[in-house]
């Protein structure tokens, strides 16, 4: 039961955004495709999905060496 207790904590802290994001989980929606970036620009005003940094301005795997 100590695992869910995170779950259940955000349910009842914010229910409207944890019920919205579960219900997009299910469905597989993309926040980034039509209609729901057109819906969600119109709800907010703009929406720019975050994208991940990248280290030293290299995208991709990386080698490291190990001594």
């Amino acid at each position: 039961m100590d695992e869910l207790t995170p779950v259940f904590q955000q349910l009842t802290g914010y229910p409207v955004a944890f019920l919205g994001g579960f219900v997009s989980g299910l469905l597989r929606l993309n926040l980034a495709e039509d209609p729901v970036k057109s819906w969600l620009d119109q709800q907010t005003g703009s929406y720019t999905p975050s994208t991940p940094s990248s280290t030293n301005g290299k995208n991709g795997p990386q080698s490291i060496t190990i001594e």
